[in-house]
Formats: C-alpha cells, sequence, structure tokens
C-alpha cells in the first residue's frame, strides 16, 4: 500500500519551495527494495537510542517510548500490516516517521547525532553480517552433501580429464572433494571479508562526525561489531565491503558453474556417467524423451549475472568523490540479488548432490578409451632403472602402435610389452589396471581410495568444529 505524502512531510522539507514531481519520487525512492533491511534499521536505532539515554543526550523516558514504539513496529512488519509509503522515500524514513506516529516527540529526538547516510551504512553492514552468517552455513551443508557422496563413491573410478581429453583414472570420490575443497576457500574468503563488514559506521553522521558527546564504542558493543569505522568520511562513502562481499560470491559462483558444467556432460546421454533426480530437471514441450538438466544449466546462467553485479558495483564506486552520494542507492539491489542468488544455488545444490546417481560402467569403459594408464606404465619404468624421458618416449610408441591395432595397453601380452623394453615384466598388469592406477597414488591430495577417505576424515572434522 502507499500513498502521497505533501512536501512539508519530507525529513528535509523546509529547505524547498516545491513538492517532488511523482516521477521523480518513483526515480529516487529504494523504499520497495531497501525495505528488506527494515529489522535492522529497527535493530540499529534501538542501540543508538540506548546510548543516546545512557549519554544522558535523550531522557530515559524517550528511551522508553522509542522501545516502545519500535516493538509495535516490528510486529507490525513481521506481520504485513506496515504501511510502506513511496513518498517517504526509503525504509528508514518510513520507520521513522510510523515511529513519530506512534509516540510524538521522543520519535522526532531518535535521529539526533546521526544522518541517513551512517544510518544506512549501518543497516547494510547488519544485512550483510548476517546474509554472510546464513551462507557460511549453506557453504558447509553443500559441503557436507559432497563428502557423503566422496566417502559413498571413494573407489569408483571415471576418466580425469585435461584439455577435456582422458588423462589418467582418478576415482568419483577424490573429483568430489576437489570441489569441497575450493567451497573451504570460499568460506574462508567470506568469513575474512565479514570482518571487515562488521565495523560500525554510525557515528560519523553526514560525514564530519557528530557534535553529541556520542559513544560509538557503546553502540558497538550493543550490535555486536568488532570495530568503529575509524574516519568518519570513509565510514559513509565507500561499499567496498559490499563489494568484497560480491567478489567472493562471485567466485563461490564460478565454482559451482563449473561443478554445473560438468554435471550438464556427465549426464549427456552420449556421456552418462550420471543422473539427477527427476525434482531437479524439466521435459520437453515437443520432444517427449527428454529429462533436461535445468537446474545446473540455469546455475550457470546465474554465475554471469552474480559477475554482473561485481561489476556494477566497481563501476558505481569508481568515480564518486568523498563523501557520500547518491549513486550509493545503487548498491543495494546488485548486493540484494548477489546474496538472494548465491543462498538459493547453495541450498539447492546441497539438495541436489544427494540425488546424484552413478553410472560407474559408463566412467569406467570411457576410462579405459584414452590410454589413461599410459602414465603408469611409464612410472613403472623409471621405477625399474630407466631416465623420465626414455620411458616417456617408449611408452609414446606404444600407445601409438594400439591406437591403430584398436586396443589398450592392458590387451598387449607380456611378450609385445617386452619389445618396447626389456625392463617390462609380468607384474606390469599390476600397474596397467585402473584400480592399480588410482591405488598407486597413495600420498596425500591423491586419488587413492584410501586418500579419499583420509580426506573425507579430515574434512568432516573440520565441518564439525566450523
Amino acid at each position: 500500500m502507499t500513498s502521497q505524502l505533501s512536501s512539508k512531510d519530507k525529513a528535509w522539507s523546509a529547505r524547498f519551495s516545491e513538492p517532488v514531481s511523482a516521477l521523480v519520487q518513483r526515480y529516487t525512492a529504494s523504499v520497495f527494495f531497501d525495505k528488506r533491511m527494515a529489522l535492522f534499521d529497527i535493530q540499529g536505532s534501538l542501540a543508538h537510542a540506548a546510548m543516546l539515554a545512557k549519554q544522558g543526550i535523550i531522557s530515559a523516558a524517550d528511551l522508553a517510548d522509542i522501545e516502545r514504539g519500535m516493538a509495535q513496529i516490528r510486529q507490525e512488519i513481521e506481520g504485513g500490516g506496515f504501511e510502506w509509503q513511496l513518498a517517504l522515500e526509503d525504509v528508514h524514513l518510513n520507520i521513522e516517521k510510523r515511529l513519530i506516529e506512534l509516540v510524538g516527540d521522543a520519535g522526532k529526538r531518535l535521529h539526533t547525532g546521526r544522518s541517513r547516510n551512517d544510518q544506512v551504512a549501518t543497516d547494510i553492514r547488519l544485512y550483510l553480517r548476517s546474509a554472510i552468517d546464513d551462507i557460511l552455513q549453506l557453504i558447509r551443508t553443500l559441503q557436507s552433501a559432497l563428502v557423503d557422496l566422496a566417502e559413498r563413491e571413494h573407489a569408483t573410478i571415471l576418466p580425469g580429464f585435461t584439455h577435456m581429453q582422458v588423462a589418467q583414472p582418478v576415482t568419483f570420490g577424490h573429483h568430489m572433494l576437489a570441489y569441497v575443497e575450493m567451497f573451504g576457500r570460499d568460506a574462508e574468503r567470506l568469513a575474512d571479508c565479514r570482518r571487515r563488514v562488521n565495523r560500525l559506521p554510525l557515528g560519523a553522521a553526514a560525514l564530519a562526525g557528530a557534535t553529541f558527546a556520542l559513544d560509538r564504542y557503546e553502540v558497538a558493543r550493543l550490535l555486536g561489531f568488532e570495530d568503529v569505522c575509524h574516519n568518519s568520511l570513509d565510514a559513509v562513502s565507500d561499499r567496498d565491503f559490499a563489494i568484497e562481499f560480491c567478489s567472493a560470491a562471485a567466485l563461490s559462483m564460478t565454482h559451482i558453474s563449473r561443478f554445473s558444467e560438468e554435471l550438464v556432460i556427465w549426464m549427456s546421454p552420449r556421456v552418462g556417467f550420471i543422473d539427477l533426480a527427476d525434482r531437479f530437471c524439466t521435459g520437453s514441450s515437443i520432444m517427449p524423451q527428454k529429462k533436461n538438466p535445468d537446474v545446473p544449466e540455469l546455475a550457470r546462467g546465474k554465475t554471469g549475472r552474480v559477475n554482473g553485479h561485481l561489476v556494477a558495483l566497481l563501476t558505481l564506486m569508481k568515480g564518486q568523490p568523498l563523501a557520500y552520494n547518491k549513486d550509493n542507492q545503487e548498491d543495494k539491489e546488485p548486493l540484494f540479488d548477489t546474496v538472494d542468488t548465491l543462498t538459493d544455488t547453495l541450498r539447492i545444490f546441497a539438495d541436489m548432490c544427494s540425488g546424484i546417481t552413478l553410472k560407474p560402467q559408463a566412467m569406467r569403459a570411457a576410462a579405459l578409451q584414452g590410454f589413461a594408464t599410459a602414465t603408469d606404465l611409464a612410472d613403472y619404468l623409471v621405477k625399474k632403472g630407466m631416465p623420465f624421458r626414455d620411458a616417456h618416449e617408449i611408452v609414446a610408441h606404444a600407445v601409438r602402435d594400439c591406437e591403430q591395432a584398436g586396443c589398450d595397453l592392458a590387451d598387449l601380452p607380456l611378450e609385445k610389452l617386452q619389445t618396447y623394453s626389456s625392463l617390462i615384466g609380468a607384474d606390469v598388469f599390476d600397474v596397467l589396471s585402473l584400480e592399480g592406477s588410482v591405488a598407486a597414488r597413495n600420498l596425500v591430495g591423491g586419488t587413492a581410495p584410501a586418500q579419499v577417505l583420509q580426506a573425507v576424515a579430515r574434512w568432516r572434522q573440520k565441518l564439525a568444529a566450523a
């Protein structure tokens, strides 16, 4: 519900001789997207009011009225009965006007010692801090789902690729743990970003600081901030903390996009490594046989959307002089959409990972198509005393002969293999098998099933402690 206000109802109306036009009101208003910060605005206002009362700047009676009014406003907002007014521009003035309606002069005193500039900067930080906490939990949930999948398939073999060509056999569990590592770094970046988000701008006022005896550290304590912003100009004018978050979010979405690309490829009937649960797929309006991996495809697309928001915020800030400028109103929609997109994507991917069904025989057949154990044969010769470059050359000849004969290295009889080197013995077939290849890589970070299980245990311990 919206209503129009006269110019005298504006917080700054006395300075102007004519009202803002309806078009300008719509163009400059932010209330219909920044109202999502309403509860954080109330939280910040209550801390500010408590500090004002503690410092003797407002009375205890004023504080009680403000707390009573804010409690009712919170109830109205949560119940859906709050009347948001376009003419009041933003979430801050909407709440302030309603507070004044409820408690009179005490509501008018709340804005003592602050500006909308430091108020909005505080609200955004409170909102983003909460969003980061939620996202960190979602990342851990996704990691846990991948760890479960890695443990279940710790010995399942699929081809590992470089340049999209079969390179060496790996275990599916090892492959899943690669993404667990990526998401782990994403969580580290977000946790580090949270430290810089968690600094209090309130008290910077419009740009130069306040003339009242504010206790900024008390407000920081009440709101759970680790520190205050130590320069008033910087506090109200920079959004680098939001840009940093969007950068971390773009990286996380990039990791999701890479995973999505593999899921799409693996689900293709031409590859046929996996199947996704039906609830994550859609059909075709014309081709009844189709089962399309819409969720991973859309995640790839939404990654571009998040990348775009990062560029938008960088572009928004690059030409702004100190201090606050109206440009900064444009920080919220990209930030909010980034939070929403990453949050929804992480939540759905955690669920989707539990619905991945493997087709091990197709994976195994693919691993046997590209001479995936050729490096193992070269390593075998090196362990027998041959220089690696010589071993590489010999195996390359053997691979070329196998290509012409249409067989794998493991299909060659011992007598044929010994024509390439007299160092080759009957034990060569242990290293030419797919199982032998992955088992041989039994070192920290390797693909051996034993290493996968150790990595699973390590990650379970880390996630439990997070």
